[in-house]
Formats: structure tokens, C-alpha cells, sequence
């Protein structure tokens, strides 16, 4: 039987894990990216744990603008399709916030935060800041396959993951109270 303790799989292991106390489901990361000024034009590029983006377009259509961003995000060999949700936070005209909920190979864990690379966006004074502003946690037992177990070895409960890899669903096996 595989153990993993503090989420990592210990030598010689294949499929068991064990815990202190039930396992954590984990969170998802969000970062806000925040425009401010008055942009009318121009390009940024963001930087995610050593990579940078090509130039984004910002548009005063939040959709469109939303769309730039999530794109190129998602071409970063880091993320991925499928790696961020981008969307809408408190935004007026391109003005405002967008927040990137990280997913997929990049969900229920942490995350490095983002950064702006370049602002070569025009208007009066345009600005923009990354802040993280929910932290992602570490799902216990991430990377167990669907079916392996982890033994809380607290309170003597067994649990068999249900979901998947990336996001495992540790559900108590049989009736233990």
C-alpha cells in the first residue's frame, strides 16, 4: 500500500495514502487583475511562474478583453486549455477588475502569483496590478489516481478518492462513523 504523507507518495508506494485528519478537498486559486486609469488603447503581457504571455490587446469591451486575456493565458505551456477561468469582476468599459480562477492541472492547489510583465497601454495614466486575492490549497492526496485510498490515521477513517487526480473526491468508505 502507497503512503503519502503531507501529500507526497513516499518510495515504494503505488496507491494508499494516509493523513492526519480528514482529508482537505483543496481550493482553487484566484488572482484579480486590476485596470486602472484611463486606458484607450495599447498592449500588457503577464509573467506566470516563468512564463510570459504574447502582448494583449485591452479593449473596452469587458467580453473581449476578457477573451484576450483568458487566450493568452491558456497558451502559456504552464496552463494550458482549460487551466484558467477568466472572467468580469467589477468591470465598466475595460475599466476596473477581471478575476483568473485557476483549473483544470492548476486547480485545488497553490499557485504562484502572476505579474505584469509590460504595460504599453496608452491613455491617461493606465495602470494595471495582479493581487491574489483567494489562495489556492493543495487538495490532500493530489495526483491519486481515481479508486486509491488514504487512511486518516487521526481518526481511523478510510477513504477512497472518487473524483480525480487533479481533484480528488475523498469519500469515507462504508459506514464509519
Amino acid at each position: 500500500m502507497a503512503v503519502i504523507t503531507g501529500g507526497r507518495l513516499l518510495e515504494g508506494s503505488t496507491r494508499g495514502y494516509a493523513s492526519a485528519g480528514a482529508p482537505s478537498a483543496g481550493t482553487s486559486e484566484v488572482q484579480t487583475l486590476t485596470f486602472g486609469g484611463t486606458p484607450t488603447g495599447g498592449t500588457f503581457k503577464l509573467t506566470f511562474e516563468g512564463f510570459t504571455t504574447a502582448a494583449i490587446t485591452w479593449n473596452s469591451t469587458n467580453a473581449t478583453l476578457v477573451s484576450n486575456i483568458d487566450t493568452a493565458l491558456e497558451a502559456l505551456p504552464n496552463i494550458g486549455t482549460g487551466g484558467v477561468t477568466t472572467a468580469v469582476g467589477t468591470m465598466t468599459a475595460g475599466i476596473g477588475t477581471i478575476t483568473v480562477t485557476f483549473a483544470g492541472n492548476l486547480g485545488t492547489k497553490a499557485v504562484g502569483t502572476m505579474s505584469v510583465a509590460n504595460n504599453s497601454m496608452t491613455g491617461t495614466a493606465p495602470t494595471l496590478a495582479v493581487a491574489k486575492t483567494t489562495p489556492g490549497v493543495d487538495a490532500s492526496g493530489r495526483g491519486a489516481a481515481a479508486g486509491a485510498t488514504l487512511t486518516d490515521t487521526t481518526n481511523g477513517k478510510l477513504y477512497i478518492n472518487t473524483g480525480t487526480a487533479n481533484s480528488p473526491t475523498w469519500t469515507v468508505v462504508g459506514s464509519q462513523t
